[in-house]
């Protein structure tokens, strides 16, 4: 097939579109298909009518304007088919908030308040966490311990958000669940556990090589399994996301809070999504092949 590979991107997380683009393109060519690179830049609408010439878009774009439903939008548009969630599920599992909403009364997410103001008082008490509504690779997020930390980050983050959400702290296991349709059928892949070397997952934990430890499969018993594969899977169909996604979350008590939705999880050397296929014996072109077959059938 010939195949465009949308990467780049205009957002903060663009180094790492270009990884997972570049892996991308790699994969296809090995998988036979004629694959071309699109950095996705402000001239974007005006080269998107030639994706008409290509049987498919392999969408490796990360946050604004590739993953909260607007480039699907675009391409919806245009009557060509992509990879990846459509324009509604997109745009939810972008906005934190909007997810919360979604899920709500289904699964479990921490409490949270919106605000748009510094302030130096908790809900929650402290430690709080404070993170955008609408961002991705851990970017802009912050743990605070005490009142002048919260202040600091609302006003520091606060320049470049209008709005940031103030959030309970939960102590637990992070976990990664990576879902992917095998026949039409979102099946759970090993589910990653993240020990990272920093007080959390943070973009510099998730890019720096050796600031991560993956374990694979998560050690997790029946009961705890159920929990995590059950309240990913919910949440991946209430969004309605589709082909492949990413549940991220904390296991306390045995409960599984949601953190967030990824529609388009990297696809860096680095990245969480191709280590669980690796473990469940899928090479990373396997995990692209799959990937384009959940929109080829």
């Amino acid at each position: 097939m010939k195949i465009a590979v949308l990467l780049g991107g205009i957002s903060r997380e663009r180094p790492i579109s270009l990884k997972s683009g570049e892996n991308v393109l790699k994969a296809l060519k090995k998988l036979g298909h004629e694959a071309f690179p699109i950095d996705v830049n402000g001239d974007f609408l005006s080269v998107a009518p030639k994706l008409k010439e290509f049987d498919l878009v392999f969408n490796a774009l990360h946050g604004k304007f590739g993953e909260d439903g607007v480039v699907q939008a675009i391409l919806d548009w245009l009557g060509v088919r992509y990879t990846g969630s459509k324009v509604l599920a997109s745009a939810i599992c972008f906005d934190k908030i909007m997810t919360y909403r979604t899920l709500n009364g289904t699964v479990r997410y921490p409490e949270h308040v919106l605000v748009n103001k510094p302030v130096r008082e908790s809900p929650f008490g402290f430690p709080c966490v404070v993170k955008p509504r609408c961002e991705g690779s851990s970017i802009g997020v912050h743990i605070c311990d005490d009142s002048e930390q919260l202040y600091q980050a609302l006003f520091e983050e606060l320049q470049e958000y209008k709005e940031m959400i103030l959030q309970r702290y939960i102590p637990g296991r992070e976990l990664t669940v990576s879902v992917l349709e095998f026949n039409g059928k979102p099946q759970i892949l090993p589910i990653l556990e993240l020990k990272p070397k920093r007080r959390f997952y943070d973009y510099i934990a998730k890019y720096t090589p050796n600031m991560t430890e993956f374990v694979l499969p998560a050690p997790l018993t029946k009961q705890e399994y159920d929990e995590v594969t059950q309240s990913a899977l919910k949440a991946f169909d209430i969004c309605e996301c589709e082909g492949f996604a990413r549940v991220d979350g904390i296991l306390k008590d045995g409960v599984f809070y949601v953190l967030e939705l990824n529609t388009i999880p990297g696809l860096t050397d680095l990245s969480d999504l191709p280590a669980s296929a690796r473990a469940a014996g899928m090479s990373f072109e396997e995990l692209i092949d799959a990937i384009i077959r959940t929109v080829v059938k």
